[in-house]
């Protein structure tokens, strides 16, 4: 079980670090200004600062889960410069964590099928796009009928049942985790453009309702609809770790 946990931890927290590098390298080239690049649980206590670098620090956060990038100088401040730019460098920011996960979930998957099933270096750059096409198809087939009703949530994971399969992965050598880490990190790149609220692809389509009434809708309503996205997250985080638990138990 700790194997597990540490295999979750390590694959999760990369996959989430590389989505993250994608918003903070975008806004960095828009003139987008970045104040924390964060190793941790958002709302976990700052346990340091390992470097600033202009007006970016890099912190360590008390739960090593994850990360995020902060675009407001302070906590309690409106991420000004964020909803200042224009909408196509909003787009770029809004949309390169996802197109990193992509592009990260591609570089896995190549010495996956290099080493792990003999293939020359242009049969496996072939293989890790026809790859990368099934996983979106399906990831987007069964959020699709998930919505729709015709589907149930049993292909859903929790913490728990993603730290089971790390695990699980990572008994059977590196290459099976650097497979289950592309498939993580497409799996969340995909999800995070889905147009719900507080997802990014809620952030892109509250973009795209700016741009067609030419108004914003005002820092406080993109707040509030990220609260309710993310009450909504966390509440079926619970229900599916449980699930999870329980299928662990019985």
């Amino acid at each position: 079980m700790i194997n597990s946990f540490v295999a979750f931890i390590s694959v999760f927290t990369a996959v989430v670090l590389v989505h993250e590098l994608g918003h903070f390298i975008l806004a960095r080239r828009s003139g987008v200004k970045v104040y924390e690049f964060s190793i941790g649980f958002p709302f976990s206590p700052r346990l340091c600062t390992l470097f600033r670098h202009q007006e970016t620090a890099f912190t360590l956060r008390l739960l090593p889960l994850g990360g995020f990038v902060r675009f407001n100088k302070d906590e309690e401040d409106e991420a000004k410069d964020l909803f200042a730019a224009s909408p196509v460098n909003r787009a770029l920011i809004i949309s390169a964590g996802s197109l990193f996960n992509v592009v990260f979930a591609f570089l896995v998957f190549i010495p996956v099928f290099v080493f792990g099933q003999d293939l020359p270096f242009l049969d496996a750059l072939s293989a890790s796009v026809k790859t990368l096409w099934e996983i979106l198809s399906g990831t987007v087939a069964f959020f699709l009928n998930l919505l729709s009703g015709s589907g149930g949530m049993e292909g859903l994971s929790g913490p728990v049942g993603i730290a089971l399969m790390a695990g699980k992965a990572a008994s059977k050598g590196l290459l099976n985790l650097l497979f289950f880490t592309g498939i993580l990190s497409m799996s969340l790149g995909i999800m995070n453009l889905f147009p719900l609220p507080g997802l990014d692809g809620g952030q892109l389509f509250m973009l795209f309702i700016e741009t067609v009434r030419r108004k914003p809708l005002g820092i406080r309503t993109h707040q509030a609809i990220n609260l309710i996205g993310l009450a909504l997250f966390l509440i079926l985080s619970v229900l599916v770790t449980c699930r999870d638990i329980v299928r662990l138990v019985v």
